[in-house]
């Protein structure tokens, strides 16, 4: 996939997991896809209106992130499968800062295409899952113009609700293919190399307009 086109479909997903952040408390009872279908819209209608994030006010997008998606999203777990083997080995100061990195990519990397967040509804497929299920996939399109563009969640249960720790854009998975850059810094330069890298990265975008 073109990695321009990549990147606008990841920032306008990543808009939508701040879905958490409009939940009222009985989202922990809600299944899976109700959750997704009756937030998405209404995220998509705050991002239309806020006029810092159209602007692409990084900053905004960060408070934002850090409000409302942390909460919702198993970062921890999102962060271990990208690093893979080498997490386990990692110290947990290692761990912190490789989340913290690693967020701060994400928002940092995709903040342009939240900007561009305009008519785009979301379709929820219908679930595939027993009620039992404590991992589930709800798959979604996003509507706009063109062509639907394939939007699918993991999820896990947990005992504050359902929580992303994945998301599938067009058939490509964000934490594969974060996975295979990691590893490949990590055989070259170790754990710290990896944190120094994404460091370096995030440093340099900070000083790009989005």
């Amino acid at each position: 996939m073109n990695r321009r086109i990549f990147n606008h479909v990841v920032g306008v997903s990543l808009s939508l997991v701040l879905l958490a952040g409009f939940a009222p408390a009985r989202a922990s009872e809600e299944a899976p896809d109700a959750l997704i279908k009756r937030t998405s819209t209404e995220v998509l209608d705050a991002i239309k209106a806020d006029k810092a994030i159209q602007g692409g006010d990084v900053s905004k997008i960060i408070t934002l992130v850090d409000g409302k998606v942390m909460p919702n999203v198993n970062f921890t777990r999102m962060t271990a499968a990208a690093v893979g083997r080498n997490w386990r080995q990692a110290t947990p100061e290692q761990q912190k800062r490789l989340q913290d990195e690693f967020k701060t990519l994400l928002v940092r990397t995709y903040a342009g295409a939240l900007a561009q967040v305009k008519d785009q509804t979301v379709n929820v497929k219908p679930l595939r899952a027993a009620p039992t299920d404590t991992e589930v996939q709800v798959r979604t399109e996003i509507i706009g113009r063109g062509d639907p563009i394939q939007l699918d969640y993991r999820m896990e249960k947990t005992p504050s609700g359902w929580k992303i720790y994945d998301l599938n854009v067009l058939g490509i998975w964000l934490v594969e293919t974060y996975r295979t850059q990691f590893a490949q810094e990590i055989s070259a330069k170790g754990v710290d190399g990896l944190i120094a890298a994404l460091a370096e990265r995030n440093k340099s975008n900070s000083g790009k307009k989005s």
